[in-house]
Order: C-alpha cells, then sequence, then structure tokens
C-alpha cells in the first residue's frame, strides 16, 4: 500500500455519508454475527449474483459451513453493501468491483479483502428504439442502479471516452439518472428515460419486456482481457478474515462448489436462482429471461484481478475516486488451497 491514505473525490465521498446507520435489510434482519458461531453474509436479488443465489437456495453454503450459522442480507447496490460491511452488520458479501475498490480506499486499504471472483459479464447499455447508434446518445437520459456502483462508473467513462460531460447532478451531454433497479424497469417502460446500463437478469428485461436494443455490451470494451471483466467478486471483513480463516475458507469450499454445479448444471442452476429471485422479490421471471440472462454471464472463482485494475482507473477518470494504491486487497490464498486440494489451478491477484 501506499504510505498515504487515499480520498475519495467529493462526489465519492457521498457514497459514505451512511456508514452509521443501518444498511438494506435482507430476510432476516439479524446483522453480522460477530463470532464464529454465525457468518451473515451479503448479497443482491441480480442474476450477476447467482452463486449467491444458487448457494443458498440449494444449502450448499449452509452445509458448507457445517455448525457456523449462515445468515444473510440483500442489498440493491455496492454502496449499501459496503456500508454494512463497514457496521459490522456482514461478515463477507458478493459485490461489484468499484463498491470494493470504493471501500478499500475508504478505509486505507484496512476494511476489506477480495477472497475470491463470482461473475464475468451480465452488464450492458440496453437503449429504446429510436437509438440506433453511440452518436445518438448525446441529450439522452441514461440510468444506472446507483451513483458510484459498477454500471455506474462503467456509464461515466464510456462518456466520457467519447468526449461528453456527465456530472453526478444529471447535467451534461449526457444526463445520467441513478435509480433503483426496480424503478429502471419501470421508468423505461413509461418512457421516462432512454436506457439504462443494468446487470442482469435487469438487462434481459428491458430487452425482453421493454423492447429495448442492446446497444454496448460491456464485455466488448475489455480487449485487453479477452472480454472478461469482473461483474461480481466475493468480498470478507478483514477482521472477519483473521479472526476466523477456517470459517471463511469452508465459506469458499461452498462458493467453489455452487461455481462448479451452476458451470456443470445450467438449467437446474436457473430454475434454482429463479426460486430464490422470486423468495426475495415476489416477482416472477420468465425462464426465457433468465436462460438470456445466463448466457450473457459466466461464473467463475477467478477474480480477473486486471479488469479491476481498470475498474479504477475509470473510477479515477470520472472523478469518483482519487487515486489508490490496489496491492494487497486481494487475500486468494484461502481459495487456492481449496483449488489446490481439488487438483485445479490457482487463480492470481496482483
Amino acid at each position: 500500500m501506499s504510505k498515504h491514505t487515499p480520498v475519495l473525490s467529493s462526489a465519492a465521498a457521498v457514497l459514505a455519508l451512511s456508514l452509521a446507520t443501518a444498511a438494506c435489510g435482507g430476510p432476516d434482519g439479524d446483522g453480522g454475527s460477530g463470532d464464529a458461531g454465525a457468518l451473515t453474509l451479503g448479497y443482491f436479488p441480480n442474476l450477476t449474483h447467482a452463486p449467491a443465489l444458487v448457494g443458498v437456495e440449494n444449502g450448499t453454503l449452509a452445509e458448507a459451513l457445517g455448525d457456523v450459522e449462515l445468515r444473510t442480507q440483500t442489498f440493491n447496490a455496492g454502496p449499501d453493501a459496503i456500508n454494512a460491511l463497514f457496521a459490522g452488520e456482514v461478515d463477507a458479501t458478493f459485490i461489484g468491483p468499484n463498491p470494493a475498490i470504493n471501500g478499500w480506499s475508504q478505509s486505507g486499504g484496512t476494511a476489506l479483502r477480495i477472497i475470491a471472483g463470482s461473475t464475468s459479464g451480465g452488464a450492458g447499455l440496453v437503449v429504446r428504439e429510436g437509438i440506433d447508434s453511440v452518436e445518438d446518445l448525446p441529450g439522452t437520459t441514461l440510468s444506472t442502479p446507483q451513483l458510484g456502483n459498477t454500471q455506474d462508473v462503467a456509464l461515466r467513462w464510456f462518456a466520457r471516452e467519447q468526449g461528453w460531460e456527465a456530472d453526478t447532478e444529471g447535467g451534461g451531454d449526457l444526463s445520467i439518472l441513478p435509480q433503483e433497479n426496480s424503478e429502471i424497469i419501470d421508468a423505461f417502460l413509461l418512457g421516462e428515460i432512454d436506457g439504462a446500463w443494468v446487470p442482469e437478469p435487469h438487462l434481459s428485461r428491458l430487452v425482453e419486456e421493454g423492447g429495448g436494443r442492446l446497444l454496448l455490451d460491456e464485455a466488448d470494451l475489455w480487449p485487453g482481457t479477452g472480454g472478461e471483466f469482473v461483474t461480481t467478486h466475493l468480498i470478507v471483513n478483514s477482521d472477519f478474515l483473521e479472526a476466523e480463516p477456517e470459517v471463511v475458507e469452508d465459506l469458499l469450499r461452498g462458493h467453489v462448489e455452487t461455481v462448479d454445479w451452476i458451470n456443470d448444471n445450467p438449467e437446474d442452476a436457473q430454475a434454482a436462482a429463479t426460486a430464490h429471485l422470486e423468495s426475495l422479490t415476489g416477482g416472477e421471471l420468465a425462464p426465457e429471461l433468465v436462460a438470456s440472462a445466463f448466457e450473457n454471464t459466466s461464473f467463475t472463482v477467478d477474480p480477473v484481478s486486471e479488469s479491476l485494475r481498470g475498474g479504477a482507473e475509470h473510477a479515477e477518470a470520472v472523478g469518483l475516486l482519487e487515486p489508490v494504491d490496489l496491492e494487497g486487497i486481494y487475500a486468494l490464498d484461502l481459495l487456492n488451497g481449496v483449488l489446490t486440494e481439488l487438483g485445479r489451478d490457482e487463480v492470481a491477484g496482483f
């Protein structure tokens, strides 16, 4: 790490204002465990979090933890999950790269560690009829799930690469309007926004239900990694990792088992993810929509570390992050130990 503590820009600092408040509660609302008797895991009701959805639904994660109770909380977007991690309300959480980078920066590299990859791909920009090319985007209103989340940074960085201004107040050549994913769907259907940069299954919902078209697949913006980019990875509270490495290792065993099962049983995995999503949201997802979302997404415990570095550079470029030294953010020894036991290749951080 660098000798100085990275400082968030004024725009990104807004994301840290609620560190002392409660984050979005999940099904049980029990909060962090603080002891080895339980582990509280965070995740989002998105198909880009399928390893969490499936691992919880099938009981794989709970079984891997043995006598340690698995508790859960769900979140709409990354900054809320980071706040909960800081507050000790969750011990580990599935999360996108940019909120993890922000959390690392906010804490001076002390609060969290990335312990595994989870998901690559499954995000992009969907637009309404009449927007046929990138050149048609200036003057439009586009949504993202939350200021500073992974998709928000991706859209702001793309706009900057085109030479467009887009401020955090919704002004500029391109108006970017952060909204919750459910609100994005409704706003698109009502014609209140022209498009959105969202993760699955919201991307496929905008296409299938809203008549939108995928203008930009984010995978096309990552040629240096062959189209692979981290959409979701698994992070842990640093204190919990230090105090309970065996519990974290058991969580990782369950995670590896879940990712393997998803890749070996895609149709059953889609059914399990759908069932869990419906239990969380009360809504129903059409099987063809889930299949489309899975087709756009890959699941891997490899953290695709070089895309994390790129994401940090993008956040810096759009003014949501001051330069930050990411050395030490990965703690992959436990994961690599599990992979070695299984006769698998190790994964790499920086």
